[in-house]
């Protein structure tokens, strides 16, 4: 396995996480190519050009180069907009590919990219894996729905023809089975990894005061793109039962809006916040880069995610390789990550009580926390980047040996 083409078309790995549709998926994908590169396998990935001042190509580090290319106007569009843009995005790519950056196989994020990964595939004749981040008939289910019809036949068609598919956790797996009859021969899980060069235990008073904390009294901490699927609005109604009876809490919500709900989530969240009585208590701070959110999960005592749906969640990840609990839904891959009682608490309902409940037992408990944040550290060293890159080569590389998957 010499050279590896990742699309990642409606968000740039280069963008910031927590806004617009940056998050997770950016440093995935951003994280998993530099890993991959560091191997030895050159890595060209390639996004949708949004600006005229972006250079056609960066070069991040030896290996791993973004492609920024054209499809559509120079400029953010709307996501409704981007699947009229998939066949420019796949003739620029392609383009692209023939002239000097062939690649052995080709590895889409999300189902837009899967749809331009599925054209190149037999354009190319390279092998396909797919990772899709969200599913559209999973968010169905919790009545997220926010895409057309067109979303939930084209994963199908992408998952009939993926020669392997990614996923997370069992979960993961489970639901692409169920909802979209994929073949489980052909699902990998590949967990996620944590960068622990920036991600790890420290001085929670130092963090504080690094960031403009109090350095005494509680603080609970939310981090991530803000829209009607992360469930802030269960985290705060919990906040402000927590806040009755410890009013040395604060609760700090980092990250912007996302999608197409995303503004209209905030302008929501910020009259909740009024009408509980928490002002002053609750603070909406900016999106920050990537490597700074670490000081954010050390100066917490506990992390809140009442995400709807999670396919993996990152945020839960990164907080417990800083040692700090979480307290979050029972939902996909949180429930591999935390470990109920031990390292941190999952709910199984989206009552705002029951998180008020286990996110008191933290707060108040300081010997628990303590046990619970030793506990989440050990069990976070496990997941890395390099390990992750490390499985995805020998799999790129069996596939590159195998007979490429036929539609259906």
């Amino acid at each position: 396995m010499r050279a590896l083409a990742v699309l990642s078309m409606h968000t740039s790995p280069l963008a910031q996480p927590g806004t617009g549709d940056g998050g997770g998926m950016n440093v995935y994908v951003r994280e998993l190519a530099t890993a991959l590169a560091r191997t030895g396998v050159r890595c060209d990935l390639y996004t949708r050009a949004e600006a005229d001042d972006v250079a056609p190509i960066v070069n991040v580090e030896p290996g791993l180069y973004v492609h920024h290319v054209p499809a559509g106007p120079l400029r953010a569009v709307e996501k409704e907009a981007l699947p009229g843009l998939v066949d420019e995005f796949a003739d620029a790519v392609l383009a692209r590919m023939q002239a000097g950056h062939a690649a052995d196989a080709i590895h889409a994020n999300y189902w837009l990219s899967g749809v331009a990964g599925h054209r190149l595939k037999h354009e190319l004749d390279l092998p396909l894996v797919s990772t899709f981040h969200t599913l559209d008939r999973v968010k169905a289910e919790v009545d997220l729905g926010e895409d057309s019809e067109q979303r939930s036949l084209e994963e199908a068609r992408v998952i009939g023809c993926s020669d392997a598919i990614l996923a997370s956790c069992d979960d993961e797996v489970a639901q692409l089975v169920r909802l979209y009859d994929a073949d489980p021969e052909r699902i990998e899980i590949v967990p996620l990894g944590v960068d622990h060069a920036f991600f790890a235990p420290g001085n929670r008073r130092q963090a504080r005061r690094a960031l403009g904390f109090p350095e005494t009294g509680r603080l609970v901490l939310s981090v991530g793109r803000i829209q009607p699927l992360k469930g802030l609005g269960v985290a705060i109604a919990a906040f402000a039962q927590i806040a009755s009876s410890m009013p040395d809490a604060h609760y700090a919500i980092v990250g912007g809006p996302s999608g197409p709900q995303g503004e209209a989530e905030v302008e929501r969240l910020h009259g909740v916040v009024y009408e509980l009585g928490l002002a002053g208590r609750v603070s909406f701070l900016p999106p920050q880069r990537h490597e700074l959110l670490s000081t954010f999960y050390r100066a917490a005592d506990l992390c809140l995610i009442p995400s709807r749906t999670e396919s993996f969640g990152l945020v839960a990840l990164e907080a417990a390789a800083c040692g700090t609990p979480v307290v979050a839904s029972a939902v996909g891959g949180l429930t591999t990550l935390v470990e109920d009682g031990r390292t941190g608490f999952l709910v199984d309902d989206r009552d705002p009580d029951v998180f008020a409940d286990r996110a008191r037992r933290v707060l108040g408990d300081a010997e628990l926390a303590a046990a619970m944040g030793r506990r989440a550290a050990a069990r976070a060293r496990s997941y890395t980047w390099t390990t992750a890159a490390g499985r995805l080569r020998r799999l790129y590389g069996e596939l590159t040996a195998r007979q490429l998957v036929e539609c259906p």
